[in-house]
């Protein structure tokens, strides 16, 4: 199993050798720290720890700095667990082991997880793609109103109503990705299709 951090750059598109093109992603990605190995004998699982990014030291609060400290460790802006099947062993990780983008190749496939842009408070046509109502016969001020939301029988409102509401700003992950391109020099990767998030969102690799 193979995972980092990264954080999102823009999209592009991507043209093979064959000339296949293909939309992708360009991530700015590693390199990260190992800050914690948990165990199934101390902790009941096994999981890695990693941080990954840069903070200034006044921004950070005491518990954390010990803890990002206790190898002499860096500080770091992001800290991320990741659960490890049971047919890996944690032990192969050590506190201070560096994570780089050499870790994947060409035609890795990935599981990509993010934050997705907020939206802010949205209508039931944007949020929910309803269609609305109709723009004739009558109608007034109806074009993107949400229409029935209730039976007068019980007198209420169901739960679970599809409604206005805030839009976004939800954790949503990708399959079906594949790395396109490596490039160690700059630790960046190129990742076939859309992520979520805006310029500079984290975002959590895992083969």
């Amino acid at each position: 199993m193979k995972f980092l951090l990264a954080t999102k750059q823009n999209m592009t598109q991507y043209f093979t050798e064959n000339g296949e093109v293909f939309p992708a992603t360009i991530l700015s990605a590693g390199p990260a720290v190992v800050t914690q190995v948990k165990t199934k004998e101390k902790d009941g699982y096994e999981s890695v720890q990693i941080g990954f990014g840069e903070r200034p030291e006044k921004n950070i609060n005491k518990a954390q700095r010990g803890h990002m400290q206790k190898e002499g460790g860096k500080l770091f802006r992001y800290l991320r667990e990741f659960r490890l099947p049971e047919s890996l062993d944690g032990s192969v990780y050590k506190i201070g082991d560096v994570l780089k983008v050499s870790l994947f190749e060409a035609g890795d496939a990935l599981c990509a997880s993010g934050i997705t842009k907020g939206k802010g408070f949205q209508g039931v046509v944007k949020r929910h793609g309803f269609h609305g109502g109709p723009r004739s016969h009558g109608q007034k001020h109806s074009e993107r109103e949400p229409g029935s939301i209730g039976a007068t029988g019980p007198q209420r409102v169901f739960k679970g109503v599809r409604m206005a509401g805030r839009m976004g700003s939800n954790r949503v992950s990708v399959k079906g990705l594949h790395v396109l391109s490596v490039d160690e020099e700059n630790n960046r990767l190129i990742v076939s299709g859309s992520l979520p998030g805006k310029r500079g969102t984290l975002i959590e690799l895992r083969s």
